[in-house]
């Protein structure tokens, strides 16, 4: 690490979900709070959970949602320059393409790299000297595994960034997967020369059990690569919100129902029998679903992600309510939902129901100006129709935080205040007949449904509270008898401090020659 410039840490990986944000996250927590000026950085980011930051230019623009939870680690506002490029999938290979915040386009894989790469490049490159210039140290999550052979002369999150930032490099490991050591090995035979030199040491995640078991494991890996492993971190969530589909749970039971032990929030220590349970189809091109992590964190909440092939003539038999989270392509994910018959049970269901941004779209009359993947046409689609809006595409994106004055209505009937949160969408919704707008104008209420582009509508404690109730009275459960009953969730800090605290526990820096960062 140089003197004269902020130093910056890369948390890499030996794959993919193995930890490195929440190391990163942590990282950014405990600096935090030992008064150091410390700031996120992902070079380049694939994923469709965005949320919005301020661009260098003064507008709003888009960023993955891992850096924008590693800003409020690190106490500070998000930027576009903590992750400057932002690849968000769209299907059949293609994604869009954000930099600096702003959607330039869809592009292939093969294109993005031939043609806007070195574009890409220099954007990473600016955005993380302005990080440096006013910040002690910047933490850089990488993407994927580090040792992807493929792409190390265009690997822009981690061989280009531990370059052009002289980074020192900390490898995250995940044990759970198994065959940690092999991984960790095989890592490092891989990496260019001038980027294995700049590996600190390793750290072993999602770790059960007893650490002395591993302890001749890590003698030898130890002494094989001449990398010290810097930590075992045990494997506990913190509660940060997910970056990535893989986090999802699979939630299919035996029986293709919603109630299995794997859907969100099962582990509260609440009777199955007294829960209530939130059906979200699992749209195959779903986004923004951490919009849904809340819900799953209130005591006697099940989030339940039903895939689109349940085995079962009613997926929604055992919900209680439905969520329609966001898209990134809302037509085709309409068109898959129609295809499982899905329409039909969302049609039928008689509990609330919510549609986030591209699920509202989907539970609209229709839409216009659509975009047929495949087709290369643009027609008219009809909706699910549980809504009375119409929506009509257009190339225009809106990207932008907004509060929103409540009018309660339908699921959220007695709530009030303000709520805050983001718009990232394309498309206007209108109304096709007179309808509650609870949310301000593009947002749409019946008794049973509401829409809205809200995203992080449910982090609004108001408006949380209020659903869950909606959903316990309309399941005939008492919220009161949960709160009541309900031991087992803890409040013990932030998911940030939990975070921090994990680092602090289990990650020796010093052990990595990271005393300047301490």
């Amino acid at each position: 690490m140089t003197d004269d410039d902020a130093d910056t840490v890369l948390i890499a990986g030996t794959a993919s979900h193995a930890g490195k944000s929440t190391l990163a996250a942590g990282l950014c927590r405990l600096l935090a709070r030992r008064g150091v000026s410390v700031a996120p950085f992902k070079a380049q980011n694939m994923s469709n959970n965005a949320r919005v930051a301020l661009a260098p230019d003064g507008e709003w623009g888009e960023i993955g949602v891992s850096q924008h939870v590693q800003a409020r680690a690190a106490e500070i506002p998000a930027t576009t320059d903590m992750n400057p490029v932002l690849l968000k999938p769209r299907g059949d290979g293609e994604s869009q393409l954000v930099i600096d915040g702003e959607a330039v386009g869809h592009v292939a894989a093969g294109e993005y790299y031939e043609s806007h790469w070195e574009r890409a490049r220099d954007a990473a490159v600016a955005a993380h000297r302005r990080l440096a210039a006013d910040h002690d140290v910047i933490v850089a999550e990488g993407a994927g595994s580090i040792a992807e052979i493929n792409l190390h002369d265009r690997d822009l999150a981690n061989v280009e960034c531990a370059r052009f930032a002289d980074a020192a490099i900390l490898i995250a490991v995940d044990i759970e997967r198994g065959g940690a050591f092999a991984s960790l090995y095989g890592t490092l035979e891989l990496l260019p020369d001038d980027v294995r030199e700049r590996v600190a040491g390793a750290v072993i995640t999602k770790f059960r059990g007893d650490r002395s078991l591993l302890e001749p494991g890590i003698a030898e890996i130890e002494e094989r690569t001449g990398v010290p492993i810097v930590g075992v971190v045990p494997h506990d969530d913190p509660g940060l919100p997910a970056e990535d589909s893989l986090s999802l749970p699979d939630a299919r039971d035996a029986d293709g129902g919603t109630g299995g032990t794997d859907a969100l929030g099962a582990d509260d220590g609440v009777p199955d029998a007294s829960a209530v349970r939130i059906a979200v189809p699992r749209l195959p091109r779903i986004s923004n679903f951490t919009d849904l992590e809340p819900l799953a964190r209130e005591p006697g909440v099940r989030v339940a992600y039903v895939p689109l092939d349940a085995a079962s003539d009613d997926p929604l038999a055992d919900a209680d309510a439905v969520v329609i989270p966001g898209s990134k392509n809302t037509v085709d994910d309409l068109l898959a939902l129609r295809d499982a018959g899905f329409d039909d049970a969302i049609r039928e269901f008689d509990g609330p129901i919510v549609g986030l941004c591209g699920g509202y779209q989907i539970l609209g009359e229709r839409i216009t100006g659509a975009d047929v993947e495949g087709t290369g046409s643009r027609s008219t689609v009809e909706g699910v129709g549980v809504l009375p809006v119409e929506t009509r595409f257009s190339p225009e994106k809106r990207v932008e935080r907004v509060t929103r004055t409540i009018d309660g209505a339908g699921p959220l009937t007695g709530a009030s205040g303000t709520a805050t949160g983001y718009e990232i969408h394309m498309g206007r919704s209108s109304p096709t007949e007179e309808t509650d707008r609870p949310l301000g104008p593009e947002s749409a209420a019946t008794d049973r449904a509401l829409g809205t582009y809200l995203h992080g509508l449910f982090e609004n404690e108001g408006v949380r509270e209020t659903f869950v109730v909606t959903v316990f009275e309309a399941a005939g459960e008492s919220r009161s008898a949960v709160d009541e009953s309900n031991s087992a969730r803890s409040n013990d800090g932030s998911p940030y401090d939990r975070a921090a605290d994990l680092v602090a526990e289990h990650v020796d820096l010093a052990a990595a020659g990271l005393d300047d960062v301490r």
